[in-house]
């Protein structure tokens, strides 16, 4: 049996791997939301058009280990099983022998020969690092102490989705996925193009920060990071994380730039980007961590300071604290907060069927099934490999 893909960090995906898995999640997204919708919404005509997005997951089973809390991860992962065909299983802390009676591999070996993936959500990177060496199916991050994969792909979706409001031009017609990708009279789900951002992000150096600084210089964006004490402080980036950065070349051409005070991480930023100052195991360190980080709250006064670009917008990967971001950004008209949130299910979506359902993040393998089938004439085939499913970037 082939080694089962697994998707850790988005470090380990090359930018063209990248830009599928946004693609098929716009496709997803596009052609999964009428079916959610109340029937009598639809005209006769839409409803009878309707076709069942990928269904690789049917009959199979996602195995959600979860060590920490989780709203918008667990529920993207739920549902979007279901729109796939099949089930996730969530097995909580209390729920298993994982870190009681059981190790890592063990376990790994165990889910692995039941269900058909696994997305751990765990603490120490580690963990989920064990789980995929061992595991005889694919594993899938869900948050670890260093990186949050599935978070990030949401964050570029929604930027992707809203690329209007940084447009210079916004009457220019934006470029989508190829036609031929599509098959005829079916959903249309193009992603349009996004120029190049200027993103900052204000707060602590953490797992979703780690993800955008492998990511974001790779699709040309820039990222201009705010800690205490700036790079060589207490709240920088671990020296696992920046080795992989500096391997990916990200922080070449000026496209990562790291200092100390936010408002000159703000400087003529697109995008402004925090999160917790607390993550879930910390709360011993709340004092201190509220003294060090005073001033981080992201406001229209620090961006107005700051001099970022008029019409910046704001994100962040919730649950918010008030601290971390005043209402009048947070709930006002700058904030893509929600959207964001949203689309953690169709990105989750995605790499449930690229990764899980169809091992395949290059898509050459589903390629060459259907065109075999084509060859064939194999109606049947071509249904159950889902004709209308993004193939390229």
């Amino acid at each position: 049996m082939a080694t089962p893909p697994h998707l850790l960090t988005l470090a380990d995906l090359t930018v063209p791997q990248i830009k599928r898995l946004l693609n098929q999640s716009a496709y997803l997204k596009a052609n999964s939301t009428p079916w959610l919708a109340p029937h009598g919404s639809l005209s006769f005509k839409r409803a009878n058009a309707l076709r069942l997005p990928s269904q690789s997951l049917f009959n199979k089973t996602v195995a959600m280990l979860f060590s920490k809390r989780s709203t918008r991860t667990r529920v993207a992962a739920e549902t979007s099983a279901v729109l796939l065909g099949g089930r996730a299983l969530f097995l909580g802390r209390d729920d298993i022998q994982l870190g009681v009676n059981e190790s890592p591999r063990d376990t790994a070996r165990v889910i692995g020969g039941m269900c058909q993936g696994i997305f751990a959500r765990v603490g120490d990177h580690s963990e989920v690092e064990e789980l995929a060496k061992y595991s005889p199916v694919p594993v899938v991050n869900a948050l670890s102490s260093l990186w949050h994969p599935t978070q990030i792909l949401a964050d570029l979706l929604t930027l992707h989705e809203h690329a209007e409001l940084f447009d210079v031009n916004p009457s220019e017609e934006p470029n989508t996925v190829d036609s031929a990708v599509f098959p005829r009279k079916q959903p249309r789900a193009g992603l349009p193009d996004l120029r190049p951002l200027t993103v900052a992000y204000v707060g602590d150096s953490a797992n979703v920060l780690h993800d955008m600084l492998v990511t974001f210089p790779r699709l040309g964006h820039k990222l201009r990071v705010a800690t205490p004490q700036g790079r060589g402080g207490p709240y920088a980036a671990p020296t696992a994380v920046w080795d992989r950065v500096v391997e990916l070349e990200c922080d070449k051409n000026d496209g990562i730039w790291w200092g100390a005070d936010p408002k000159e991480a703000v400087k003529g930023a697109d995008v402004v980007v925090t999160d917790t100052w607390i993550s879930m195991g910390q709360e011993a360190e709340a004092e201190q961590r509220y003294k060090d980080f005073h001033g981080f709250q992201v406001t229209e006064e620090l961006c107005r300071a700051g001099a970022a670009n008029p019409e910046w917008k704001f994100m962040h990967c919730l649950p918010r604290k008030k601290n971390e971001v005043d209402d009048e950004v947070f709930y006002g008209p700058r904030s893509l907060v929600f959207p964001e949130a949203d689309n953690r299910k169709w990105t989750i979506m995605a790499v449930f069927d690229t990764v899980i359902g169809k091992w395949d993040l290059d898509g050459d393998r589903w390629q060459k099934a259907r065109s075999a089938a084509r060859e064939k004439g194999d109606e049947n085939k071509k249904q159950e490999l889902g004709e209308d499913q993004v193939t390229d970037a």
